[in-house]
């Protein structure tokens, strides 16, 4: 692995045709509004691209793609954007991908160095460093690639509000504004619509909130059976992981989502000077400060959950 500018990762991206772009499993704002700039940019100077995820697209998030055609080929170069670690891509890409990836594009301190290249840079989101990334290739910021890094900018930050923002990312926001952003309908559907579905699921998620350290720490679990009971699937579960959170007093917000599988994926959220990352890494997880994550196999649900409290009681306690 070498670390590389984004002018030395936009050389790369010019000297290749047929490039595939990947992003990671449960898909967020960020790593597909990063995934479809670049590819709608690539597109633009005339390669053949195309972008692949693992799990469905969240139907919200299907603008982001509107006008552009599915293409069909091997690829020659591939790139990994927003993703910390292979095993992020999920099963089925981590397959056929692991050892593969030519260049990644992110802003996770934790990032294991697995692409040949990678341009890293700690950020509010992947998208402040794709934004560069695509003026380097020598491509216009359409309204559409505004919208795309726009759409991973606020999703990122919690519109705005996240300890993440910095004045560069107010100044990135205004500049995708400026290039036709729409950024009226994109924080609606983002920030202030609710599927019924999804407001039937919140209320059985919050049937089953646990306090934990005073009050400190409120953890909830979403179940494979709470997805049937509310008719709502994986796709609707973003906001979830910001709600123990804003409990009054709370300082430590811990998700924990039940896969198909069996297995959970934990969402952890604090606020300073607590490290999200610090709690994730004692299950093999990372991420940022105040946004981290990590996983526990089916069949250790109660002993691992009892070393993720464990761990948020040490973060507590050394602060």
């Amino acid at each position: 692995m070498r670390n590389v500018t984004v002018e030395e990762a936009a050389a790369l991206l010019r000297g290749q045709d047929q490039i595939l772009i990947l992003t990671h499993r449960s898909p967020d704002g960020d790593t597909l509004g990063s995934g479809f700039a670049l590819l709608r940019a690539l597109l633009s100077c005339g390669k053949r691209a195309r972008l692949l995820c693992s799990d469905p697209i969240p139907a919200k998030y299907e603008y982001l793609r509107r006008g552009i055609s599915d293409a069909d080929f091997a690829p020659a170069f591939v790139v990994a954007v927003d993703i910390a670690d292979e095993k992020l891509l999920g099963a089925p890409l981590e397959a056929q991908y692991a050892g593969r990836i030519d260049l990644c594009v992110d802003h996770h301190l934790s990032n294991t160095g697995y692409a040949k290249a990678l341009l890293l840079r700690e950020c509010a989101a992947t998208c402040e460093l794709i934004e560069p990334l695509v003026r380097a290739l020598g491509c216009r910021v359409t309204p559409a690639i505004a919208d795309c890094i726009y759409t991973g900018l606020s999703t990122d930050t919690g519109c705005f509000r996240y300890s993440n923002v910095t004045p560069e990312t107010f100044e990135l926001a205004a500049e995708m504004l400026r290039a036709g952003a729409d950024f009226d309908n994109i924080n609606r559907v983002m920030f202030e619509t609710k599927t019924k579905t999804y407001l039937k699921l919140e209320a059985l998620v919050l049937a089953s909130l646990e306090l934990h350290f005073g009050g400190r720490c409120a953890a909830v679990t979403i179940t494979q059976e709470m997805f049937r009971e509310s008719g709502s699937n994986e796709t609707e579960c973003d906001g979830i992981a910001s709600l123990p959170r804003k409990i009054e007093g709370v300082e430590v917000g811990l998700t924990l989502r039940e896969r198909a599988d069996g297995s959970f994926k934990v969402s952890v959220r604090t606020y300073a000077p607590y490290d999200a990352s610090a709690v994730c890494a004692a299950l093999g997880g990372g991420g940022h400060a105040r946004a981290a994550g990590c996983e526990i196999d089916k069949n250790d649900l109660a002993a691992g959950k009892a070393r993720l409290l464990s761990a948020v009681q040490r973060e507590l306690e050394a602060r």
